[in-house]
């Protein structure tokens, strides 16, 4: 079932999203040769806790860390650990959130460590702009498919692949709520857009092909191929006046 928020509730999660957002612009500062992925989980969660917020992610389902950290080859739900330590020309996908008065936000970004190739920088950015396209759809009376259409043709007219069997979703009193955002589909299929839904939409975009695994610690998906993946996402509230991004700041 679909949970429509009211103006006070996209308000609380406003509060969510701004903590996530203001979280990943620190780790972006942060992020650089040398640095492990566990250093960058503790930056996380004490600013989140300083917030008077609660990581999300941290023991959900037993997940052990406040951020995902997914590096290189690694799509989603990569652990953070002190042996992952990032090097000169990695790049690294960052899934963070938060929950304060109740309510969640969810966001990603993918970040370039040091210098890196331009065919990496290339899929970061095309992965943020897959989002736009398709958040420019998540707008009253149109389809949920919409959205997906809209970020699997950008993204794909590069020659990249999106990764299909992980997908988007509703968020707010719990983080993962109806519907399913998938990142790639027909248009004009699904639920329509009301006012009042909260989605998480966030591509996740592939260099080679678009099949992944998921590793011996039942968390972490890589690509099968081993080749490069980028992921973005931001909590977006469909409101009367358009899409409000709700974890970009």
């Amino acid at each position: 079932m679909i949970l429509i928020k009211t103006d006070q509730e996209i308000q609380h999660m406003r509060k969510a999203g701004k903590i996530v957002g203001e979280t990943l612009a620190i780790l972006q500062e942060a992020v650089k040769p040398g640095i492990s992925t566990a250093e960058l989980d503790k930056i996380a969660e004490d600013y989140i806790r300083k917030c008077g917020a609660v990581p999300s992610f941290k023991g959900y389902y037993g997940f052990p860390a406040s951020i995902c950290a997914s590096v290189n080859s690694e799509v989603v739900h990569g652990f953070p650990s002190k042996e992952a330590v990032l090097k000169e020309g990695d790049i690294i996908s960052i899934d963070c959130g938060a929950i304060i008065d109740g309510f969640h936000g969810d966001a990603a970004r993918t970040f370039p460590v040091g210098k890196i190739s331009s065919d990496a920088q290339k899929l970061i950015d095309v992965t943020r702009e897959s989002f736009f396209k398709g958040a420019e759809k998540a707008v009253i009376g149109n389809r949920l498919s919409d959205i997906s259409h809209a970020i699997q043709e950008y993204a794909e007219s590069f020659g990249y692949s999106m990764v299909r069997d992980f997908v988007g979703h509703g968020i707010g009193r719990n983080m993962h709520e109806d519907p399913e955002v998938p990142n790639f589909g027909r248009p004009g299929r699904g639920p329509k857009l009301l006012k009042g839904m909260v989605l998480a939409i966030e591509p996740m975009v592939n260099m080679g092909d678009f099949h992944v695994k998921v590793l011996s610690n039942d968390w972490t998906v890589v690509t099968v191929d081993g080749s490069l993946s980028a992921h973005y996402e931001n909590t977006v509230a469909i409101t009367e006046n358009g899409p409000e991004l709700l974890t970009l700041v």
